[in-house]
């Protein structure tokens, strides 16, 4: 049992200071999942990838509520859902009137571009990730570590069980999907 391990359960038992120990064991990992993810925004992203950490860290190590581990597969599995409602729930905002959502972004230097759609792109691939969830949740959740928390094809497998060859179907088939699901949104 890994130490990451030891702490979850303990957190889980309800231990009074595990969660401070946790956090420097997984904050670098994290930090470096959320980087990932934040690198392939448009520019102009107001979310910091250090705020993106502490914020899933939050909901995942929330101490009035009871959570179970079974691993520390399954504790990335949650941090990239919870970076991935995060990320929604940011984009959402965005898209508000009061926040500017009605509001076209335009660059000095280039005052006919075209406002950037980075926030409806996130709502748009949630979407169609819910369809995908519905009919196949295991494709889902490969496409949530991969694309949500920055997880290449092999850490994603090895956080879900499932071989690299499984995994590399679920991808090819995921992708295929979300691109049908997502051509056919931009069309409606």
């Amino acid at each position: 049992m890994s130490q990451v391990t030891r702490i979850l359960s303990a957190i889980e038992q309800g231990a009074p200071h595990a969660a401070e120990q946790l956090m420097p064991l997984v904050y670098e990992e994290l930090r470096k999942l959320a980087a990932q993810k934040l690198a392939q925004e448009k520019p102009g992203q107001t979310l910091q990838a250090t705020a993106l950490v502490h914020e899933a860290y939050i909901r995942l190590v929330d101490v009035d509520k009871a959570q179970s581990w079974n691993s520390r597969g399954h504790f990335f599995a949650a941090a990239a859902e919870a970076m991935r409602r995060i990320l929604v729930d940011h984009a959402r905002r965005k898209q508000r009137p009061k926040h500017g959502g009605d509001r076209q972004r335009v660059e000095l230097d280039e005052a006919c571009r075209l406002a950037d759609d980075g926030a409806e792109q996130v709502l748009l691939v949630n979407e169609a990730l819910g369809k995908l969830a519905a009919e196949s949740p295991e494709k889902a959740e490969l496409v949530k570590l991969r694309y949500f928390a920055g997880l290449s094809a092999h850490e994603a497998a090895d956080s879900l069980g499932i071989s690299r060859a499984t995994a590399d179907r679920y991808w090819a088939y995921a992708k295929a999907f979300l691109y049908c699901a997502l051509e056919d949104a931009r069309e409606s």
